[in-house]
């Protein structure tokens, strides 16, 4: 996708941390943890211009849905003006609502939720606060996929998702530019 956009929109957007969409390497990495054989409904908090999305949307079954949360104005009208699916819900908020928006286009609940927000830049509150939520809306076994710039210090995100999550691992992934610390936390 659009190196273009993310450029474009990280002078106006004080939220975005990577000037660049993920790697299709990274995209791999992270999607290769969700089983994509069944339905699913799938939450992408900040899907930016949807390299995530995409690679979704291209491998989901025709029954599953994905819920895109972005806070971004100018993400939104891209994303809603280059994929036409209607798999794909865009919905412009913020991810501490994930609550209230799955119950608005599913039944509440959700098998995966990934993310690329950057929770460094969050307050304390608010990281706890979607961390939480986030917990509330998987499903039994569902998955949340956070993935940041590798620099994260754990407690930035990791001490969080000890808090609200049963098995919380991590790893570091270095094709992708800048490169990344991976996290998978399951109920």
């Amino acid at each position: 996708m659009s190196t273009k956009e993310y450029v474009k929109n990280i002078i106006r957007d004080k939220n975005i941390a990577s000037i660049t969409p993920t790697s299709k390497k990274g995209v791999q990495e992270i999607c290769g943890r969700i089983n994509l054989d069944n339905r699913v409904v799938i939450v992408e908090y900040g899907p930016a211009t949807g390299v995530f999305t995409n690679y979704l949307l291209e491998r989901i079954t025709h029954d599953s849905l994905i819920i895109a949360i972005e806070l971004n104005e100018n993400f939104v009208q891209y994303l809603n003006e280059n994929i036409t699916d209607e798999r794909l819900i865009v919905h412009h908020g913020s991810a501490e609502e994930v609550e209230e928006i799955t119950r608005k286009y599913a039944d509440g609940k959700a098998d995966y939720v990934l993310s690329g927000i950057p929770f460094s830049f969050l307050t304390p509150e608010l990281r706890d606060k979607v961390v939480k939520n986030t917990s509330l809306v998987l499903k039994e076994k569902g998955k949340f996929l956070p993935y940041q710039t590798f620099y994260q210090k754990d407690e930035h995100l990791k001490k969080y998702l000890e808090k609200h999550f049963a098995n919380v691992h991590d790893q570091y992934f270095f094709r992708n530019l800048p490169p990344m610390r991976i996290y998978e936390a399951s109920k």
